[in-house]
């Protein structure tokens, strides 16, 4: 087993992790105002390229993105993507977006460098000012800009890297190298390859920075797990330490693990979680590392239970994903807001909106625009496309999302692409960032956990919070307080 090198840090464990949400609802003014209460605060790195073109498209009006640039310490980089990308006063009305290439297995230098630089930028910025830890969220499921997602994040000082939706066996490992600016791999999953053909994701630091400086900071890992076999297998089986885990349980927000066992479902299509789902905190106790409860976790109560039980803590999601300083549109945000608070809103899970296949958490809300299945199939992101080997050999890339007949024609299944969404155009849409089309603007995909059906008590009448009046309604009844 790998050991924990907690006992040598001097800072106390937060007892509250702020959740990882979506693309840039957990952005890093909320990740910032989370830190500075004592607390974890963390930035999604999910897409996060996408979301720093996007801004400075749009002018980048508090001069934020920039700010952040400005301190970049690989040379020439945030000269050459603002004069790609950054738009004095913003686009033109009826303008789209510049895309940025896709990514694949192998991308050009300049492109893996906007990575870079999105994630170096998003955390700087959460950490600007004081030295309280801040972490970063990506999903293992996206795989191809992990490692210049974590280089950047650890350029800017990441204090903490959570990671689920998918096994991060690699990750303690790759960590391990690009602290030292050495190479780091991972293996990419490929649909239909052989064990014995592996295919691998390869980034060298000294590709992008030559003349690099002294070694990084190496962060704290945190897999986010929904059961303790994955745990003991990650803490004894990964490449390198595991520092604790995040127990994730099937009411929280975004993506799920599957149900185990043989697929059950409620009579409108949810998908029936069981005993077999619940982690056993006895076996998680027994690794003799850290580890905070999700999911139902955000009342003082389900602190008070979640430190009973040994855990350090919990991470929560739904209440601070619709805080004053979450990534969300203030429109979203109020309107979902106001249907809590009229006890008119459900949180449906998903078994087919996400591409992945992991069931996944809509939003429903009358009278709120949400993508649906009437959206005209574009896929011109592609963060959840999958790898696949055609039958020539080569590699290619398709999502169940896209144009049916396109995907048909990469050897995908019709009966993959019914009901599924555009996650990547959609989550974008939630921050204020959506794509035009001819049609219009692309609409929201809003996830929470099942806490925001009981959301309702917290707000007691008011129309907004803060991310402080969260963390002191969570800690209410603890020994543990905000600073």
């Amino acid at each position: 087993m790998h050991l924990s090198n907690l006992a040598t840090d001097t800072r106390q464990l937060p007892v509250i992790i702020q959740g990882g949400m979506g693309v840039g609802v957990s952005n890093w003014t909320l990740a910032r105002a989370v830190s500075l209460s004592g607390q974890l605060g963390v930035v999604s790195g999910t897409g996060m390229d996408t979301v720093l073109v996007r801004r400075l498209q749009d002018g980048d009006p508090d001069g934020h993105m920039r700010r952040a640039m400005d301190h970049f310490p690989i040379p020439g980089v945030s000269e050459h993507v603002l004069h790609r990308y950054f738009l004095p006063g913003g686009r033109a009305p009826g303008a789209p977006y510049k895309a940025l290439p896709l990514y694949k297995q192998n991308v050009s230098v300049a492109r893996e460098q906007v990575t870079i630089l999105a994630n170096f930028v998003e955390v700087w910025l959460a950490m600007e000012g004081h030295d309280n830890p801040v972490g970063i969220n990506l999903l293992t499921k996206v795989q191809m800009p992990s490692l210049a997602s974590l280089y950047g994040a650890m350029l800017a000082g990441v204090d903490y890297v959570l990671m689920g939706a998918g096994i991060p066996r690699e990750i303690p490992g790759a960590l391990d190298a690009l602290a030292e600016h050495r190479p780091a791999r991972i293996r990419l999953d490929v649909d239909g390859a052989s064990s014995a053909d592996p295919c691998y994701l390869d980034f060298d630091p000294a590709v992008q920075w030559p003349d690099h400086g002294a070694p990084l900071k190496r962060p704290r890992f945190l897999p986010i797990i929904s059961a303790s076999s994955l745990a003991t297998t990650l803490a004894r089986k990964a490449t390198g330490r595991v520092d604790g885990f995040v127990v994730e349980g099937p009411t929280a927000g975004g993506h799920n693990a599957p149900p185990r066992g043989e697929p059950r479902f409620t009579d409108d299509g949810e998908p029936v979680y069981g005993e077999r789902d619940v982690v056993d905190l006895g076996k998680m106790r027994d690794l003799g590392l850290p580890f905070w409860l999700a999911g139902g976790t955000g009342s003082p109560e389900a602190v008070e239970a979640a430190l009973a039980a040994g855990a350090a803590g919990v991470q929560v999601g739904t209440l601070f994903a619709y805080c004053d300083e979450s990534g969300l549109t203030h429109e979203i945000r109020a309107r979902v807001l106001a249907a809590v608070s009229a006890g008119k809103v459900r949180v449906r899970t998903d078994p087919r909106a996400s591409s992945t296949g992991y069931p996944f958490k809509v939003v429903e809300v009358d009278g709120m625009p949400s993508q649906n299945d009437t959206r005209e199939r574009v896929c011109d992101i592609g963060y959840l496309r999958n790898t696949y080997r055609d039958a020539g050999g080569k590699l290619g890339y398709r999502c169940s999302a896209e144009p049916v007949d396109a995907y048909v024609k990469k050897g995908g299944a019709v009966a993959d692409t019914v009901g599924r969404r555009c996650l990547c155009n959609g989550l974008l849409s939630n921050i204020g960032l959506p794509q035009l089309r001819d049609e219009g603007a692309e609409l929201p995909l809003v996830t929470s956990g099942d806490d925001l059906i009981s959301l309702g008590s917290f707000l007691a009448g008011r129309s907004g919070y803060s991310a402080a009046d969260v963390i002191a309604h969570l800690l209410a009844g603890t020994s543990a307080t905000a600073a």
